[in-house]
């Protein structure tokens, strides 16, 4: 078993709550009393962990996952020394680089090329050893022209890249980086991730926090998921990943039910609202939608068979009868529609009451969040009942198409290869 870089036993870490004095109960009141007392403890403690344990391996790469404010980056900055823990023992093998929030180390009113060596310090090289790293950081940050101008000058990307070079360039044993590679441009990220993919053959450890778990998948050979200052999860990344999502999905599912309405109920005599029209003969009295074991659902990973099933119920029997469903983005672009009519349905005669079902066989929905129309109507278009938006579902991905659906595709390269 490979030695620990990274050991944490028995850790616990709490917050004190802030109260503002004065009658400073809202926004409001603090803009209109801009000269009162400045906050104070209130005596409550905010507890982030509680007696953690966690153990990473030398050389490798840990994603860590989680919601915000499940505890990531105070993780970060407890095994940066930035946090001292409140108990329990932290014990790190090794030089430690970390990247953890825009701007942390620097001194804005110093220079760029006085911050490289004011942190190359503070992380134990000496100026010497500075000065042999100091072309190979400036040059690798894109900073030649502004190095010798004040940080308070630079833009959010300049800072990252500047930060970033000085960690990697001071050869850690240990690479902590959270979010904030977010913050830069597209080529320096890819440039920042060569970069971890060498300190990952050179046998280095490193601590990613971030939310795109596409990455973890690819980039970790270990992940941890934080919830709520516990850890819920610790093993390979996909086995990780894919109990966080269940749980994201979970969540999701249960607001989407909270947000629910209530079983439409419409008057026999007519409809007519905003978001709903129709003359009653027919009325569409439930919508659901329905995974592939019949359950009720509103979150999906694309690629899974969605059932929306409409009851319905007769007041006034008619053979002239069109079922149909359009799927709309949140922007009310149409990603499909149909109905029985242009589907070439032979409906069966209908009674007082009853369901029909609509499956979408594996349907490729680019992410995001999708409402539901719904009607019932004559074949001229004479609608019983429509309604617009009556329901929502949530489509989840890890590929990041654009558009609205993922047409059926494949490449062919120049040498002839599909």
């Amino acid at each position: 078993m490979a030695t620990s870089a990274i050991s944490l036993h028995d850790v616990s870490k709490s917050f004190q709550k802030l109260l503002l004095r004065g009658d400073h109960g809202t926004v409001k009141t603090w803009l209109l009393k801009p000269l009162a007392l400045p906050a104070k403890p209130r005596g409550e403690r905010f507890e982030v962990f509680s007696h953690l344990d966690l153990e990473i391996p030398r050389g490798i790469s840990l994603g860590v996952i989680g919601r915000n404010g499940s505890g990531k980056s105070t993780l970060l900055k407890l095994l940066a020394g930035i946090y001292k823990p409140d108990g329990g023992t932290i014990q790190l093998e090794g030089r430690v680089a970390s990247l953890i929030e825009l701007g942390a180390g620097f001194h804005p009113e110093f220079t760029g090329r006085e911050n490289v060596f004011i942190n190359g310090a503070v992380m134990g090289l000496s100026r010497k050893e500075i000065e042999a790293r100091f072309d190979r950081i400036v040059r690798f940050a894109e900073l030649e022209s502004f190095i010798d101008a004040p940080v308070r000058t630079y833009s959010s990307g300049m800072y990252v890249r500047l930060g970033f070079s000085v960690a990697v360039n001071v050869d850690p044993d240990i690479l902590l980086v959270d979010e904030v590679l977010a913050v830069g441009d597209e080529s320096f990220s890819h440039k920042c991730l060569d970069q971890m993919i060498a300190f990952k053959k050179a046998g280095k450890t490193i601590v990613l926090v971030t939310h795109d778990l596409p990455t973890v998948e690819r980039f970790c050979e270990e992940a941890v998921w934080l919830d709520g200052g516990c850890l819920r999860a610790q093993g390979p990344p996909r086995q990780v990943v894919d109990a966080y999502r269940q749980e994201v999905a979970r969540r999701e599912e249960a607001r989407f039910q909270d947000e629910r309405p209530e079983d439409q109920c419409p008057a026999p005599a007519g409809l007519l609202s905003k978001d709903r029209w129709g003359n009653g003969d027919l009325e569409i009295i439930r919508v659901r939608i329905l995974d592939d074991q019949g359950q009720d659902r509103h979150v999906f990973q694309s690629g899974e068979d969605i059932t929306i099933e409409l009851a319905y119920r007769v007041h006034r029997p008619t053979a002239d009868v069109v079922f149909g469903v359009g799927i709309f983005n949140g922007e009310g672009a149409c990603a499909y529609g149909t109905n029985t009519e242009t589907d070439r349905i032979v409906l069966p005669a209908l009674g007082s009451q009853g369901r029909i079902g609509f499956l979408l066989e594996k349907p490729q929905f680019i992410e995001g969040t999708y409402f539901l129309d719904v009607a019932v109507h004559a074949r001229d278009g004479h609608a019983y009942d429509y309604q617009s938006r009556c329901v929502s579902l949530a489509v989840r991905s890890s590929l990041k198409d654009t558009g609205l659906y993922r047409v059926p595709h494949r490449w062919l390269l120049p040498d002839g290869t599909k």
